[in-house]
């Protein structure tokens, strides 16, 4: 699948943001099309089965359906649910299963806001995420931790920043644990990306990207996607880039937008 369309990349697009028009396997048939990867989010009410069966390259699903990275029975839930969500990847046959610095509700808000991130919390943060890396590395699969921006879509969410999610991931040393580096959200929280993505170099697992403001596809806001890509490719970077947005118009026109500043002039 890489470099389909003059992209080195292997470019995907959440079903949860686009195409909402239509029922859900729908939206993922209509995006297999297309030609990108599939990327979902909270498996627990999706058909399973019926999503298997539309053949699509799923890149990354949520890897948990509830607890947190630092307290013991917000732990042992994000254990076990991990656990549930590895078998699920199984199914749909997707190497990647990300995580957030604790669970969010469903408007994206942390079930428990955490005002100061404690040495103790950093420190069972990391055990957490090294026991996750052990279960990715049992079943075959990577778990991605994302960075997320407390400004305007998650406030209170600890590790938040993509300075925290690549400390977590360079301290757990694993190749089953990486970063989803969020370049929406990175944007909001730190900007400076092409540098950020430079410093975070093997550590990345995932790109995912929409422009600011408005959480849009790539050429309706600030971010110079065409720089990025090019930064990206510079690096010998051929992932998964994902498109995590909603569509300013026409889902068509987006996903065409998506896949030109992702496409490398020869």
């Amino acid at each position: 699948m890489h470099g389909h369309h003059g992209s080195p990349f292997k470019l995907a697009v959440s079903a949860e943001m686009l195409f909402l028009d239509r029922p859900f396997v729908e939206r993922v048939r209509r995006i297999h099309e297309l030609g990108f990867g599939v990327e979902i989010w909270d498996w627990t009410r999706k058909d399973i089965a019926a999503l298997a069966a539309t053949g699509a390259d799923f890149t990354s699903m949520t890897g948990y359906v509830s607890g947190n990275l630092t307290e013991p029975e917000g732990i042992a839930a994000l254990l076990a649910s991990a656990k549930e969500s590895l078998a699920v990847a199984e199914r749909l046959g997707c190497p990647c299963l990300n995580l957030h610095g604790t669970g969010l509700d469903d408007r994206g808000l942390p079930v428990r806001p955490v005002e100061r991130v404690t040495g103790r919390m950093w420190l069972a943060a990391y055990k957490t995420l090294a026991e996750l890396a052990r279960l990715g590395q049992r079943a075959g699969k990577v778990f991605t931790l994302e960075n997320l921006n407390t400004a305007v879509d998650h406030p209170g969410t600890p590790f938040a920043r993509a300075a925290d999610t690549l400390a977590l991931v360079e301290a757990v040393d694993s190749p089953h644990l990486k970063m989803n580096l969020d370049l929406y959200h990175a944007q909001i929280g730190e900007g400076n990306l092409i540098e950020l993505i430079r410093r975070a170099g093997p550590a990345i697992g995932e790109i995912q990207v929409a422009d600011v403001p408005g959480r849009r596809e790539p050429g309706t806001g600030e971010i110079n996607y065409p720089a990025i890509a090019r930064a990206l490719h510079a690096m010998g970077y051929q992932g998964v880039v994902g498109l995590e947005g909603w569509a300013s118009g026409e889902p068509e026109t987006a996903l065409r937008r998506f896949r030109e500043a992702f496409s490398i002039a020869p």
